[in-house]
């Protein structure tokens, strides 16, 4: 039984290492003038000539499927006001047009690229992010340009930033809400709701984190956001519904199910588990999960040997219910997120029975970054 164990321990461990040498990669800054640690000294102008380096002519890629949809907006006219986040693909920045506007929209959440990101895996990204672009608890996507580096997004605006750094930097005042826990069903109950939309969409998310959910106004408008790792299984027909052979391989370890690391399987019901975590960053003002554990190594193996993260204090008993329904294993007896909406309508409707209340919430200004 030793042997047997130390076997599997050294294939994760294999594994884990050969994951973590694909995350090396320093994050792209699109100008020394947009250093996180120099956020609060004002708007912050990309360049236009940093912009057009190493230009890739968008004849070497087959972009037909979308020039009709996309507009070739103007780079110089774009100008950074704050970071949002920083993260393993690129940064997003709240920004706006200073001539115009693109589309309609005069200012905006803008997704710069790193310098080392891969075309198709940016395509693809577009290509969902299209698909996708109807819902209002989902990030829409109003233009982009990925025929020269630096690549960008364009995406509606939101108003405060990550959820992460938005609990975070409000922790204080939220704890003074009687109704604080309300407040946080009702936000899960639009993120599961964006997620069932997704998953009726057949694409898995494989990022769901409380660092990719962007708020507007809280607890109604917040929107699932950042799909560098998702998956349409309708295009995609060699992954067999899984997110195994990630092109990237950048994976969030600590959001990661067993199944992932056991048997190189992520489908829909890992969504699941990833939104298990998001309730406990969530009841925890953005902890990072399993803080004791310091290495992916400790932490794959404490997850993959059947335990969990601590279950957190002050947290409504319907919640906790939710979270172990989201970490069972084998992942086949974890809710769909067609049963969890269902769940979380069904305690709404019974708080709407018990509160009256203004949800309306003072906040404070949000201008930390959070990072995957």
């Amino acid at each position: 039984m030793s042997i047997t164990w130390l076997k599997t321990y050294q294939t994760m461990k294999r594994r884990i290492r050969s994951l973590q040498d694909t995350q090396q990669q320093a994050i792209f800054l699109p100008s020394a003038e947009a250093d996180p640690s120099e956020k609060s000294s004002g708007p912050k102008q990309i360049i236009p000539a940093q912009l057009e380096q190493n230009a890739i002519s968008a004849s070497e890629f087959n972009l037909q499927s979308m020039k009709s949809a996309s507009s070739s907006f103007n780079k110089a006219n774009l100008m950074m006001h704050q970071l949002i986040k920083a993260g393993k693909e690129g940064m997003l920045y709240k920004a706006k047009t200073t001539q115009g506007a693109i589309k309609g929209h005069t200012m905006f959440t803008c997704k710069i690229y790193k310098r080392t990101a891969k075309h198709k895996l940016v395509k693809r990204e577009v290509m969902i992010m299209r698909t996708l672009n109807t819902h209002t608890n989902l990030l829409q996507l109003v233009d982009w340009n990925i025929t020269e580096v630096p690549y960008m997004l364009i995406m509606e605006n939101v108003e405060h930033g990550s959820l992460h750094t938005y609990l975070k930097a409000n922790k204080e005042s939220l704890c003074k809400q009687e109704e604080l826990q309300h407040l946080f069903t009702i936000a899960l109950y639009h993120i599961a709701q964006a997620m069932d939309y997704l998953h009726s969409k057949m694409i898995l998310h494989c990022n769901l984190a409380l660092r990719n959910v962007m708020v507007h106004s809280f607890p109604h408008e917040v929107k699932v956001a950042e799909f560098g790792l998702a998956r349409d299984i309708t295009r995609d027909s060699r992954l067999s519904g899984s997110c195994e052979n990630t092109d990237s391989k950048r994976i969030p370890f600590r959001w990661y199910p067993p199944e992932y690391f056991k048997d190189n399987l992520y489908e829909f019901k890992g969504d699941v588990w990833a939104f298990g975590i998001v309730i406990w960053e969530m009841q925890t003002f953005g902890t990072v999960p399993y803080p004791d554990l310091k290495t992916s190594e400790e932490v794959v193996s404490y997850v993959c040997a059947g335990h969990r993260t601590r279950e957190p204090e002050e947290c409504r008993p319907e919640m906790l219910q939710m979270m172990r329904d989201c970490w069972q294993d084998p992942y086949i007896t974890r809710p769909s997120f067609m049963d969890i909406v269902t769940v979380l309508e069904n305690i709404l409707e019974t708080d709407r029975d018990y509160v009256d209340m203004d949800t309306s919430i003072v906040i404070v200004s949000v201008e930390s970054a959070d990072a995957d």
